[in-house]
């Protein structure tokens, strides 16, 4: 599988995030899914994914710290496309969280939190399949600028595919605008990028769009989308 991504990446970067999708959903099938934590720009990627297949596979990581917000656009985003989120939660409940690891593991290793609520269900859940598909962009943070629309995810072992990783900000809300897509209500008051209650806060004007992420601290991402380039054999890139 390595090889056939390596074949395709450089092709795909040409393709339209439609034409990403028909290729990931020919070439997987019920082994591929869409994960959503639903921001703008995973909802304009399930609505473009509602316009070439009818019927595909949606997982979210549900920390069991979401904002209310956010629940009630799953419900709505079940409603619209037809669709059954499938919901992938911690080992843990927060309460067995807290007494294993103590209160607010949050504030004390949010890397620590990450791991167990969001990066420990992600690998099982991708267990299940040969490939997922993001909503992730290139200028979101320096983590995920050098990401492909079709690349093979090192750290999970299957194929990742970004169909909209080369669009902008500005992109994203043309798109929900022009299709009256639905969106978490959050995004109108301040709130660019929406993760859990406890490490995320409104941005304040000037602000860089992520910062009410982990404010306060040197952390940008949870640990789900760190790039690790495909590994080219030497006589390859010779």
């Amino acid at each position: 599988m390595k090889e056939e991504v390596g074949e395709i990446q450089i092709a795909a970067e040409t393709w339209r995030p439609e034409q990403v999708l028909e290729w990931a959903f020919a070439r997987f099938g019920n082994t591929v899914a869409i994960s959503s934590a639903f921001g703008a720009e995973g909802m304009a990627l399930i609505d473009i994914a509602s316009r070439v297949r009818k019927g595909f596979r949606l997982f979210t990581l549900d920390t069991e710290f979401l904002f209310p917000e956010t629940y009630n656009l799953m419900d709505q985003v079940e409603q619209r496309y037809g669709i059954t989120i499938e919901k992938v939660y911690p080992l843990n409940s927060p309460e067995e969280q807290e007494r294993l690891h103590g209160a607010a593991l949050w504030e004390r290793n949010p890397d620590q939190c990450c791991n167990l609520r969001k990066v420990e269900p992600l690998r099982r859940k991708l267990g299940e399949l040969r490939a997922w598909i993001t909503s992730i962009r290139r200028d979101q943070t320096t983590a995920r600028a050098g990401a492909g629309k079709v690349e093979w995810d090192e750290k999970f072992g299957l194929v990742k595919i970004n169909p909209i990783v080369d669009w902008s900000s500005k992109q994203v809300w043309q798109y929900i605008r022009q299709h009256n897509v639905p969106f978490n209500k959050l995004h109108e008051r301040s709130y660019p990028s929406i993760g859990c209650t406890h490490c995320t806060r409104a941005v304040r004007p000037g602000e860089d769009p992520r910062a009410g992420r982990w404010s306060g601290s040197s952390k940008t991402e949870c640990g789900l989308h760190i790039i690790q380039p495909l590994t080219v054999p030497p006589e390859a890139g010779a």
